[in-house]
C-alpha cells in the first residue's frame, strides 16, 4: 500500500438484508471519518453485484445470511474484481466462514464482536492484512489441516499425496523463501513482509498469486495452514489475531 492509499478514505460497502443494521453500521462506520466512510448499502445478493458504487468501493462488509443467490459465489466474483471483502455475520457455522475464506473473503467478524473490533478489522483488512479472531482462526485452521486423510485408506490417498508432493516441488527457491516470510511474520502487513524480502508489494502479490495456483489454495489464511502441515516453514510464535 502506498503513502497516499494509507491515508485515504476507505471506501466501504455495506450488504445485510436487515434495515436496522445497515443503519447501525453506517453509524458506526461514518463516525470514523475521515479514516473510512460508507460509500453505499445493498440488501442481497444481486442488489450488490450491481450497486454502481461498486466500481468505486475499496472494502465490501458482506453479510452470510442474504435472501438471494450464493454469498461465496459473490466473494468469489468481488475478489476476482480486486475487491477486499470482510464478513461480517451472525452465523456461528465455521463451515461456512472457511467456505467465505476459501473463496478470497480476507476475513471473518462475528456480529456478537465489539464495534471497536469491527472497525479495527476493516482498517486491518484495508491494509493488506487478514483478519480472523483468534478462537476461530484455530477452528478454520484445524477445518483446512484436519482432513488430511484416514489410516483406513492409504491406498485412495497415497494419488491425492502424490499430486501434493508434486505441486510442492514445483515451487522454485524464491517462491519457498516467500512462504517462509509468510509465515514468520504472520502478524505483519504485506509491505512489511515485502521488505523483508526485499521486493515490492506489487512483486509480492504476483509470487502469492503463482504460489496459490500451484499448490490449489485459495488465500494467505489456507496458505498458512499448508505451509504448516506439509512442513514448508516453522510455525511462529502465537501473536495477535490478524494473520497478515
Amino acid at each position: 500500500m502506498t503513502a497516499s492509499e494509507a491515508t485515504r478514505t476507505i471506501r466501504v460497502l455495506l450488504t445485510d438484508d436487515h434495515a436496522l443494521v445497515l443503519w447501525g453500521l453506517r453509524q458506526l462506520i461514518d463516525s470514523a471519518q475521515p479514516r473510512m466512510a460508507v460509500i453505499g448499502t445493498a440488501t442481497s445478493a444481486r442488489e450488490l453485484m450491481e450497486h454502481p458504487a461498486l466500481r468505486d468501493t475499496d472494502l465490501v462488509l458482506l453479510d452470510l445470511g442474504l435472501p438471494d443467490g450464493d454469498p461465496v459465489e459473490c466473494i468469489r466474483r468481488l475478489t476476482a474484481s480486486g475487491l477486499k471483502v470482510l464478513v461480517l455475520t451472525g452465523n456461528l457455522n465455521v463451515a461456512q466462514h472457511m467456505e467465505a475464506v476459501k473463496a478470497g473473503a480476507r476475513g471473518v467478524v462475528l456480529k456478537s464482536h465489539s464495534t471497536e473490533l469491527l472497525l479495527r478489522a476493516i482498517d486491518r483488512v484495508h491494509a493488506g492484512e487478514v483478519w480472523v479472531e483468534r478462537a476461530l482462526m484455530a477452528q478454520l485452521l484445524g477445518s483446512i489441516t484436519g482432513g488430511a486423510g484416514t489410516a483406513g485408506a492409504p491406498a485412495a490417498a497415497s494419488a491425492p499425496q502424490d499430486e501434493k508432493s508434486q505441486r510442492i516441488a514445483s515451487l522454485t527457491p524464491k517462491e519457498r523463501q516467500v512462504v517462509q516470510a509468510l509465515v514468520q511474520h504472520r502478524g505483519a502487513k504485506s509491505l512489511v513482509v515485502a521488505e523483508t524480502l526485499a521486493m515490492s508489494e506489487h512483486t509480492l502479490r504476483n509470487h502469492l498469486t503463482v504460489i496459490y495456483s500451484k499448490l490449489n489454495v485459495h488465500g494467505r489464511l489456507e496458505l498458512y495452514a499448508y505451509a504448516l502441515e506439509h512442513g514448508l516453514a516453522p510455525q511462529a510464535a502465537p501473536a495477535d489475531m490478524n494473520l497478515g
